[in-house]
């Protein structure tokens, strides 16, 4: 017997049940981002491994360890899995000159690729929705993607739980954080015997990256760092106050925090976090910032830009440990039926009520009507259409209420929508009545 064949780790199945929340979340978030004049943008799975290293920062965990990258057999292209969405978003506007006719806000949502440990909240195959806003250079945009999620939150029933909290900080300008660099390595340096392997790997490449460390043993030397924000100009902490100002307004909380830095290099100014405990260690389900030099920095003209990601696992897991998991829809009516005629009469009947816009569950299989209602009853439908022999002699159904005390009552065939629909929707007279 051949052994059987499993999913890669990391790489996880949503079964049906997990399935359906999954599209209930997707549509409340199409709807949530038009609302705020997002467009959708698809791009690839696969993209030139150039792209991340030159976007994201060739001294980066991301770049260094956990993309997937190969070459392609055929031309010897290096190609990686993106492991992110906005390097490839930006690759898109500028490929295609999106911005030719002004600002540009787009969203994007599907699967991004990273070898890590899979852990809770943490998979190598993970999905994420994307908000990207390209054109747009003021401290407003920034403050409304901010307030976009705690809408979002609003109406997933996070907000009221008090889940996720903000946490938000300016990176400043690159020759600002130049300056500070230099400070922040001399200080570093004076303190080296204190350094874990991991921070003296980064201490001349990436030394902002340090004061993210989740080390114990360096939390008081991380206090004790000299902080970016000492270092901004004018026109930085102008930006910043700009956006506490329109947060406040909003009456969105928020904690400013000096030691959140973003793992990507191409971030500046504004960077924020939605953050939770009640994840463990993968406490982020949302982050983002500004990143105006990036457009050039992949070979545009250069135009500001800012935006954010989710990741989809680590909300549903939240909104699991709240009871707040979404379903998908429950259909309007369920069809059991009986012998052959009436089975043929049951796909007549289905047919018109899907034509009509009514959901509808037909039962398949077979069975005896006892089975059948139970399948009705655990579907969740508001109503039974019933099709036996005699109903397919007289050309009519059976209408029994499943979430209400009425009776069954026969209904013509030619009647059918509109009696479905006043039973749903509606009519005010007493459905009970023959």
């Amino acid at each position: 017997m051949s052994q059987t064949l499993q999913a890669i780790r990391g790489m996880n199945d949503i079964l049906p049940d997990a399935a359906e929340g999954w599209e209930a979340f997707e549509e409340l978030v199409r709807d949530w981002l038009t609302a705020y004049g997002y467009r959708p943008i698809r791009m690839p799975l696969v993209e030139p491994t150039p792209l991340f290293a030159r976007a994201i920062g060739a001294v980066t965990d991301i770049v260094e360890k956990e993309m997937y990258s190969f070459t392609d057999s055929l031309n010897g292209e290096q190609l990686t899995l993106r492991p992110e969405g906005t390097a490839s978003c930006v690759r898109a506007v500028l490929q295609h000159n999106l911005l030719y006719d002004g600002p540009k806000r787009l969203w994007y949502l599907g699967p991004m690729f990273r070898h890590e440990r899979p852990q809770k909240g943490r998979y190598r195959q993970f999905h994420q929705v994307g908000v990207e806003a390209l054109g747009l250079a003021g401290p407003d945009i920034d403050a409304e993607q901010i307030i976009m999620c705690a809408r979002l939150w609003d109406d997933l029933g996070l907000n009221a739980a008090g889940s996720i909290k903000l946490e938000i900080n300016s990176l400043g300008q690159p020759a600002e954080r130049a300056e500070h660099r230099t400070a922040l390595i001399a200080y570093l340096e004076s303190h080296a015997d204190q350094l874990d392997e991991e921070a003296r790997r980064r201490l001349h490449t990436n030394p902002l990256r340090i004061l993210d460390t989740k080390n114990p043993a360096m939390q008081a030397l991380v206090e004790g760092a000299p902080k970016l924000m000492d270092y901004l100009g004018e026109s930085s902490l102008k930006h910043f106050a700009g956006v506490q100002q329109l947060l406040k307004d909003a009456v969105i909380p928020y904690r400013i925090n000096p030691r959140l830095v973003r793992g990507l290099d191409y971030y500046n100014l504004t960077v924020f976090e939605w953050v939770t405990e009640q994840l463990g260690a993968q406490g982020t389900v949302c982050a983002g910032g500004r990143y105006d030099g990036l457009v050039e920095q992949l070979g545009g003209k250069p135009a500001p830009a800012c935006g954010f990601a989710m990741g989809i696992e680590r909300l549903m897991a939240l909104l699991e440990a709240h009871g707040a998991g979404l379903e998908a829809p429950a259909p309007d009516v369920y069809v059991v039926h009986q012998g052959e005629a009436g089975q043929r009469q049951a796909f007549r009947a289905a047919e018109m009520l899907r034509n009509n816009g009514f959901t509808v569950f037909m039962h398949m299989g077979g069975g005896s009507f006892k089975s059948q209602f139970k399948r009705a009853d655990a579907s969740g439908a508001q109503l039974a259409m019933i099709i036996g022999e005699d109903e397919a002699v007289a050309n009519a159904v059976t209408l029994k209420p499943l979430r209400a005390a009425a009776e069954q009552q026969r209904v013509p065939l030619d009647e059918l929508a509109d009696r479905v629909g006043d039973w749903l929707y509606g009519a005010d007279e007493d459905n009970s009545k023959e």
